[in-house]
């Protein structure tokens, strides 16, 4: 059994979560405890009761799922990864799981992050698309043909990529690739693209001025699913994702063909990324075994699972 670790990004958030682990585990209530004393934010009430409007703003939602997910990862003890990775937001969990953050600093780091990229672009500029069926080569072929920014932002599988830039020049894109589906996302801002270079740079400030140690376990990093060991590529990498494209497809394709994965837990709120690779095995034709760990029971699950391994 090979073993990696996955760590949920934006879109995974919902209210509610985080309550069970808080109401059950002394852990999860001195990390909760922590990461309101560190961003002043009264994390508990967002995360258990929302409104929904206010666990979704990026400031918010992101300290919240970093938090949630570290608490998995402390519950979830005695299990050491192969190799861990992230998506988006999840790489910062991943680097705070592997050591290579400590939780304070991750907790402050992520919540400017997501005043940054809020505030990189007015509100009304930018926004992001999903498109549905698509092979990448074609959509990059049609983005080729526009004017003005527009760029892949997630190449989550073979056939679910999201583009990120300029309302006029997505909807051009959309025009000429006319894909078989296709979702406007419900975001603020075209975040992972090149108009986030202001939120980049002031992120990089703050990384320059954070102390990054080696992980305890290796992460594949989202700008180039390459493995890093150190903590100046974890830095590098963190600073470039603001405003480059998340390869979460290159990244499982790796785990799965080349580094041996075969079994994937998802530490943190939702399913997003259990099935997004149970949907890239398929089309690798690769068999594998993925859990989620979001609450006590299936946190219990998972460890009894583990057991019978």
């Amino acid at each position: 059994m090979k073993i990696a670790f996955l760590f949920p990004g934006q879109g995974s958030q919902k209210v509610g979560m985080g309550k069970d682990f808080y109401e059950n585990s002394p852990i999860a209530r001195e990390l909760f405890e922590r990461a309101e004393d560190t961003i002043k934010i009264n994390l508990k009430k967002i995360c258990f009761e929302g409104p929904e409007e206010e666990l979704t703003k990026t400031e918010n939602t992101q300290p919240a799922l970093l938090t949630v997910s570290f608490i998995a990862f402390r519950l979830f003890e005695g299990i050491v990864p192969d190799y861990g990775a992230g998506h988006s937001l999840g790489e910062f969990s991943a680097y705070t799981s592997a050591g290579t953050l400590e939780f304070e600093d991750a907790v402050r780091i992520v919540n400017l992050r997501g005043k940054f990229m809020q505030e990189a672009v007015p509100e009304g500029n930018g926004t992001m698309a999903a498109i549905i069926g698509e092979d990448i080569e074609k959509i990059k072929e049609a983005i080729d043909k526009v004017d003005g920014k527009v760029e892949i932002a997630n190449w989550n599988t073979h056939e679910q990529i999201v583009i990120s830039g300029e309302i006029a020049a997505i909807n051009r894109t959309i025009e000429i690739l006319q894909p078989k589906r296709h979702v406007i996302l419900k975001v603020s801002a075209p975040f992972h693209s090149s108009l986030m270079v202001k939120a980049q740079e002031r992120l990089s400030e703050v990384l320059d001025d954070t102390v990054f140690k080696a992980p305890s376990f290796p992460v594949v990093r989202n700008i180039d699913a390459e493995i890093v060991n150190n903590p100046e590529r974890a830095k590098e990498g963190l600073k470039k994702q603001v405003a480059s494209g998340v390869m979460w497809y290159p990244t499982m394709e790796k785990m799965m063909k080349e580094l041996g994965i075969d079994t994937f837990v998802e530490l943190g709120e939702g399913r997003v990324l259990t099935n997004m690779a149970r949907k890239i095995a398929r089309e690798l034709n690769k068999d594998i075994k993925v859990f989620n760990i979001y609450d006590m029971k299936t946190l219990e699950d998972t460890i009894n699972e583990f057991q019978k391994a």
